[in-house]
């Protein structure tokens, strides 16, 4: 039988990468903004022009010199001559002396010489042109000065930033009518097995539904992924030789579920090697679950051979695929939340474990306790909030001891 050339999850990522960076091309796509959601920011979006590029007023009142505002009152009010009205979107052409002020709505441009804003709540208008001051108005009140939000030149977003709502509202302030964004990468997916069948067929004893195939496309599309094929393939060598060829033509990554072990009909490892070179650089994780893990390439696609049990198989794509895929963009890490282990963990050193966790909020604090299934269970995934990482070099974990809990997804 042939030695697995088993690897450390991180020693596996790496050689991933390698190869990642050294043949793929990435160009970045250029899309309008209101169809940049949820992609991912190909480099730092950096601000041509001041924000705001005018003084501007956030209250609508009277712009002023704030030293002839002080010690107004309601009994003693300050009178200033009302020298103009400012119009939304126009210049501001008339400058305001001491002793006078102009009318300026919210969001308006402030005339020179004007250093405050009164809110008109706290004013009267005598006669045609004169206005008491009941309030006085501190330097800078009710202003905001040009430049104040974002200077011309500063990054106002950073390259492998996601895009959302909040950011498509920083790219339009900054002058973006489009946004350069990491292309979306293709996938071919294909899950192997006599047994395999769509769930719209008929369920039969001996049969499994494609789970994995629906799963594994479900986390591509979280990814920003765009999927070119997703079929189920018979336990043939020739069929999946095919399959792989036709995919390389048009796919960045190829994945496939099942027959990543040594079985007599597990032919993963036989046709990766046959796609050309490197080939397989990876046969085996030393993790749990999903040690029946292959990774090769050749010819500029990544070939990932999934373990066919579903929960080994979503989290090796979340380990491996996603893991690399938000390095090659330059995401931010995924965030974890720190929970109280509620019971003591075994686990086996030599092996980095994922362990399915469910979390609750109990006196304040966020606590953690295992959600135990067979890794050809998927509804332990269902009933998962995330899953904790103990380390290779680790016995376990103790009862009370603080985890960090990654989410899923």
């Amino acid at each position: 039988m042939k030695l697995l050339k088993v690897d450390f999850v991180e020693d596996a990522l790496k050689k991933s990468m390698d190869y990642i960076k050294s043949e793929w091309n990435i160009v970045p796509d250029k899309v309008p903004l209101d169809k940049a959601y949820g992609r991912i920011l190909f480099s730092d979006a950096v601000s041509a022009e001041d924000v705001p590029n005018f003084n501007r007023s956030t209250v609508d009142g009277y712009a002023v010199r704030s030293a002839d505002t002080y010690g107004a009152s309601e009994s003693v009010p300050t009178l200033l001559e009302l020298r103009t009205s400012v119009e939304m979107g126009k210049m501001a052409e008339t400058s305001i002396k001491s002793g006078e002020c102009a009318y300026v709505p919210t969001g308006g441009m402030m005339p020179e010489g004007a250093d405050a804003m009164v809110m008109i709540e706290h004013t009267e208008l005598f006669g045609e042109g004169e206005i008491a001051i009941y309030e006085p108005s501190a330097y800078r009140q009710g202003v905001t000065l040009r430049g104040e939000d974002v200077r011309a030149g500063d990054t106002v977003l950073k390259k492998g930033t996601r895009i959302r709502a909040r950011e498509i509202g920083v790219l339009a302030a900054a002058g973006y009518s489009e946004a350069e964004v990491f292309p979306e990468l293709r996938i071919s997916i294909f899950s192997t097995g006599d047994e395999i069948i769509d769930p719209a067929d008929k369920y039969e004893p001996g049969l499994v539904r494609d789970i994995n195939g629906y799963g594994v496309g479900a986390m591509a599309l979280e990814l920003g992924m765009r999927i070119m094929r997703h079929r189920i393939i018979k336990d043939d060598e020739q069929l999946l030789t095919e399959a792989l060829k036709e995919a390389s033509e048009d796919s960045d990554i190829v994945v496939m579920s099942g027959g990543s072990s040594q079985g007599a009909k597990d032919y993963s490892e036989k046709v990766i090697d046959s796609m050309g070179s490197p080939g397989v650089f990876t046969h085996g994780l030393a993790i749990k679950p999903g040690k029946p893990t292959i990774l090769g390439a050749a010819d500029g696609v990544w070939y990932i051979g999934l373990p066919g049990h579903p929960v080994s198989a979503m989290i090796v794509f979340d380990v491996i695929v996603a893991e690399a895929i938000r390095n090659l963009r330059a995401e931010k890490p995924q965030p974890y939340i720190y929970a109280r282990m509620k019971t003591n963990i075994a686990s086996s050193p030599g092996k980095q474990t994922y362990l399915l966790a469910r979390l609750m909020e109990e006196e304040g604090e966020w606590t953690a306790e295992p959600v135990y299934g067979k890794s050809g269970l998927i509804t332990s995934l269902s009933k998962a909030d995330g899953y904790i990482v103990i380390d290779k070099n680790c016995e376990g974990i103790r009862k009370d001891e603080i985890v960090r809990v990654r989410q899923l997804g």
